[in-house]
């Protein structure tokens, strides 16, 4: 009864001093104004960091573009720092947007990296050293995924024990995907393992750039470097698919957009990566031009992936990650044997 009596008399104290009319109209507002605010902000964390785009970040040598909130783009200098230091600067763009799926920029773990090396979740309490530990995490299954961003991503929520299991079974699906999460959540005894959605998740803040490259041959090629360059271009962002020789077969393979473009300017270039590159002659790489044709060994000896040199440390090719896109020469040469430089003759 004792604290009823004197919680009442806070009430009456209260209310005394709210007679005045002016008094009420001021508080009034005030409380309008923080419901308002306190609502936004409600929303605003539950709905996570895609409805709090205020920029978006175009990065250079990965052929994307990351929409990304301001509280993940705050972190761009040290994503970039770390993301060169670790040979993966092609994937800045990709980054902040896996950063804007992980946490939106707004936890002090920011790439939700603690559990890779061990510790509990969100144990992490140092943005930086976050992104420190994440970035390397990440350019450790990109290298162990050989480039394939579908498999690394997956990769960073699943662990990378995900990628020889997807490897195992022909590589990344949505559907190898949700036989790992059931496989792990059945041995763990949990209800569910992971996102199997996180690829579509991370990839709906990037997107392939649908224009770019300006490429000018300086007239001493086989061939019209700006018309080859211009009719692959067409084909940016389109899915890569094996074997794939034509547009009808919705997306081409390396040597399958090489072929086709070369086609239409009357050039035989019909074959495989190793056809290809034994129709070729060599270039020393410091007398490299566009329209030169770049090798590298992807999976097995011998030449297994092609693309033609743009200039700026650049080459447009078909490849597994982001179908036909630009990519850096430096980069693959990272990730894989590097063949050479060669031309048509």
């Amino acid at each position: 009864m004792e604290g009823i009596l004197k919680k009442g008399a806070k009430t009456v104290g209260t209310i005394a001093i709210l007679k005045n009319p002016l008094t009420w109209i001021i508080a009034g507002i005030f409380l309008l104004l923080i419901s308002i605010f306190g609502l936004a902000l409600f929303i605003s964390m539950s709905l996570g960091g895609e409805n709090q785009f205020e920029s978006g970040m175009s990065t250079e040598g990965a052929g994307g573009t990351a929409q990304v909130s301001a509280e993940v783009l705050r972190y761009e200098s040290l994503i970039r720092k770390y993301a060169e230091d670790n040979g993966v600067g092609e994937y800045v763009g990709l980054l902040m947007a896996l950063i804007q799926q992980e946490s939106g920029g707004r936890h002090l773990d920011v790439m939700q990296s603690s559990e890779s090396i061990g510790l509990p979740a969100g144990a992490i309490m140092d943005p930086e050293y976050s992104i420190q530990i994440g970035v390397k995490y990440f350019a450790e299954v990109m290298k162990q995924a050989k480039g394939d961003i579908h498999l690394a991503l997956q990769a960073y929520n699943f662990g990378n024990g995900f990628i020889g299991y997807a490897i195992e079974r022909g590589g990344y699906s949505k559907e190898v995907a949700i036989q790992f999460s059931q496989m792990m959540a059945s041995k763990l005894g949990w209800s569910r393992y992971g996102d199997v959605e996180y690829v579509d998740h991370v990839l709906r803040y990037y997107n392939v750039e649908s224009e770019g490259v300006i490429v000018t041959g300086d007239g001493t090629q086989l061939f019209n470097v700006e018309e080859v360059h211009n009719i692959m271009k067409e084909f940016l962002g389109l899915p890569y698919v094996w074997g794939g020789r034509t547009p009808a077969a919705g997306g081409f393979d390396c040597s399958g957009l090489l072929e086709y473009a070369f086609a239409q300017i009357g050039i035989d270039m019909y074959g495989t990566a190793q056809s290809q590159y034994n129709k070729t002659v060599p270039i020393p790489e410091d007398q490299i031009k566009p329209g030169d044709l770049v090798f590298f060994s992807t999976y097995k000896p011998g030449a297994s992936h092609v693309g033609m040199y743009v200039g700026d440390g650049k080459f447009i090719n078909a490849n597994g990650s982001n179908g036909t896109s630009y990519s850096s020469v430096e980069e693959w040469k990272n990730l894989y044997p590097f063949l050479g430089f060669r031309r048509a003759q």
